[in-house]
């Protein structure tokens, strides 16, 4: 039996940091050896909040950093393709052909939408037709490779559930060329900042970086925010909530360490300046190993592009039998067909 096809990717957005390994990467590499998986180097998506040149500019640097980082944390290209969203000519065609089946309405009806907008800073009157087709878009990316699965937490599902509308109007209109994506839904935990103001994000400046090196590490964290209330170490202290401890639950492997610092905490028997401590040569044995593989690719000149190169051109040899089949049943074809056919005719005369 075939492998079920995955499709999930980033926008390129810059370096990736510990929350997107929580989040997603580190179930992505898990899922690549049970699926057919393709991770998209999503940087149409960007031109929906950072249309202008300097964005665009900043995206080729970007694009590198990413696939460094998923390299670095496991992402096998002898088992996933990976592949760039905008070297593929037919997501534009088929994101043209989708936008004809849904309604505006339901666009906007999107919660994620107005979100979008806020985290973007763009007023309501001022949202682009692109920023409001945005899943319109994903849409594509899914069905070009004609994908079963869509890694998603609870909060989009929304999106896959158009994506599978959209498939449905069409089979309904033309005939049956896409299968109805399903949300491969997980309970993935968001990891909050730093800074314990939501969770860890490039813009909030409250991320440690995946390729963060062991002296940038330990600046952070000494700088991470902790329980207020506890001016000295021996006031007992809070657990629950406090970043340092969640850190310490996710990466840190020795659990009775952890429970030991836990229970001295809440006692008032062990300072901050300890738990940080502890947390940093965790974080930094976890990085470790990403760091050295992260630096073998580097350093290996034209690696990462040809990763990139090799794995677009499979994605394109796969979206050009997706869009064959949609023009076919659709009968976009046979206009074009009769005209060239009737031209030459009168040619060859």
């Amino acid at each position: 039996m075939e492998k079920k096809r995955i499709l999930t990717g980033d926008r390129p957005t810059g370096k990736l940091h510990l929350g997107h390994w929580v989040g997603s990467i580190k179930n992505r590499v898990a899922l690549q050896d049970k699926y057919d998986c393709a991770f998209i180097i999503a940087d149409l998506h960007t031109l929906t909040t950072k249309p202008s040149r300097e964005d665009i500019m900043a995206i080729r640097e970007n694009i590198r950093e990413t696939v460094l980082d998923w390299l670095a944390c496991g992402i096998d290209p002898s088992k996933a393709i990976i592949y760039l969203q905008s070297a593929v000519p037919a997501v534009y065609e088929l994101n043209l052909v989708f936008e004809m089946l849904i309604s505006l309405n339901r666009l906007t009806g999107l919660p994620s939408l107005k979100e979008m907008a806020r985290n973007a800073h763009i007023d309501p009157e001022n949202v682009t037709f692109g920023l409001v087709g945005y899943p319109v878009l994903q849409t594509a990316d899914i069905l070009m490779p004609r994908a079963h699965l869509v890694p998603v937490g609870k909060d989009n599902e929304a999106h896959i559930e158009l994506a599978r509308d959209i498939a449905r109007r069409f089979n309904q209109y033309y005939g049956e060329v896409f299968p109805q994506p399903e949300c491969l839904l997980s309970d993935v935990p968001t990891l909050v900042g730093t800074d314990n103001k939501g969770k860890m994000s490039k813009s909030a400046g409250n991320c440690i970086f995946l390729s963060d090196d062991a002296a940038a590490v330990e600046k952070k964290v000494r700088g991470m925010y902790t329980d207020p209330a506890r001016i000295r170490a021996d006031i007992p202290g809070t657990v629950e909530g406090n970043p340092i401890f969640i850190y310490h639950d996710v990466f840190n492997p020795n659990k009775s360490q952890v429970e030991d610092l836990k229970n001295r905490y809440r006692n008032g028997s062990v300072g901050d300046v300890e738990v940080k401590q502890t947390l940093v040569e965790a974080l930094n044995n976890f990085l470790n190993p990403l760091r050295e593989k992260r630096k073998v690719f580097e350093n290996d000149k034209g690696y990462v592009e040809q990763v990139i190169y090799e794995g677009t051109l499979k994605m394109t040899e796969i979206a050009n039998t997706t869009l064959k089949e949609m023009r076919s049943a659709m009968g976009l074809v046979g206009s074009w067909n009769k005209i060239s056919r009737m031209a030459r005719d009168r040619m060859d005369k």
